[in-house]
């Protein structure tokens, strides 16, 4: 980590187009100003870990359970005949729905 005192209006370059200006100083923190391309996303850092945060819990495999709680339906685990692709009606089933 690079640590540098600077004052008021003094400014700190970085590769890559930004530009860190110190806009104010005093006894409850130091207000800063920066300058970069529309590129470059700037965030405040726990602004940064909420959302790593909220991205790993949104990843996290969740137990559905909790829907029914709400009312809402829960959907049973598909079992293999429940996948097969649904058999095409066979001439036979369709002559003995006509009638004469």
């Amino acid at each position: 980590m690079l640590i540098l005192g600077r004052r008021e209006g003094d400014s700190i370059i970085i590769d890559g187009g930004i530009r860190i200006v110190v806009v104010s100083c005093d006894r409850g923190g130091v207000r800063i100003g920066i300058e970069a391309p529309s590129t470059v996303k700037i965030l405040r850092g726990e602004i940064a870990q909420q959302v790593a945060q909220e991205n790993q819990r949104a990843a996290a495999p969740t137990d559905a359970s909790w829907l029914a709680t709400l009312g809402a339906p829960v959907a049973p685990a598909a079992t293999p005949a429940a996948v097969s692709a649904p058999v095409a009606p066979s001439a036979d089933a369709s002559a003995s729905t006509e009638t004469a």
